[in-house]
């Protein structure tokens, strides 16, 4: 089969990938356009699911109110994780910028809901955490669709679910999986902002590579893909 992808679309494609980042700063106050925000839903809701359940949920976000009550669940839950690390770090933790749940135009809160489609789902029955999978597919979809559009999105995980279930009047059995900010941004930064402030590094794929069993890194029968990969080629 002809791969019906021209060059330019598959640059634009691993463009995407490689510049897309986690954005907590620099939000402007550009509103985003209405066609925007339901292409990049639209990209969302398109991501593979187990047995084509689509066990997703999309819940829009501008009311102040809201986004102050999420705010405060946020200063709640990094104060408390502060207190696993000592100092110099938990300084270098609490200094950095880690949310634009105020300054972004839009917020989302993207949920999980297993009981869509019935009890069975095609796929679920021996590992019941692919429907949590399928979610995190669907906003990897939304997270590169935005980046196309120009616009930044910041996965927000210091938060406490439960805040969020009374906030969004979640039921009991749909479970919160991302709160993420959305809007257009200054600028893209060049590296994440967690790597260029040397919290941790960014591993080689030579580093995170097995081949046939754990920790095989000489397997005979992958050498081509081996010295590829020892070559550490940074694409990004």
């Amino acid at each position: 089969m002809k791969n019906d992808f021209t060059e330019e679309e598959k640059k634009g494609f691993y463009k995407a990938i490689y510049s897309r980042r986690d954005v907590r700063s620099h939000f402007t106050s550009k509103p985003i356009e209405d066609d925007i925000l339901s292409k990049i839903l639209h990209a969302a809701h398109h991501a593979p699911s187990v047995g084509f359940s689509q066990p997703w949920n999309f819940i829009l976000i501008k009311n102040i109110e809201t986004k102050k009550k999420i705010k405060e669940s946020f200063n709640e839950e990094k104060n408390r994780s502060s207190q696993l690390i000592e100092d110099p770090k938990k300084s270098k933790y609490l200094s950095f910028k880690l949310e634009g749940i105020l300054e972004s135009p839009v917020n989302l809160c993207v949920t999980y809901d297993p009981t869509k489609f019935g009890p069975f789902v095609i796929g679920r029955s021996s590992i019941p955490e692919a429907g949590l999978y399928s979610v995190c597919c669907a906003i990897q979809n939304l997270w590169l669709s935005a980046r196309t559009e120009g616009i930044g999105l910041g996965w927000v995980s210091i938060l406490s679910n439960e805040i969020l279930k009374k906030s969004l009047e979640l039921p009991d059995h749909v479970i919160p999986v991302a709160y993420l900010c959305l809007g257009y941004v200054e600028d893209f930064a060049e590296k994440p902002d967690l790597e260029s402030a040397g919290w941790l590094p960014r591993l080689g794929l030579k580093d995170v590579t097995y081949f046939e069993k754990w920790n095989d890194r000489e397997n005979e029968n992958w050498k081509g893909i081996q010295n590829r990969i020892k070559e550490d080629m940074d694409y990004a």
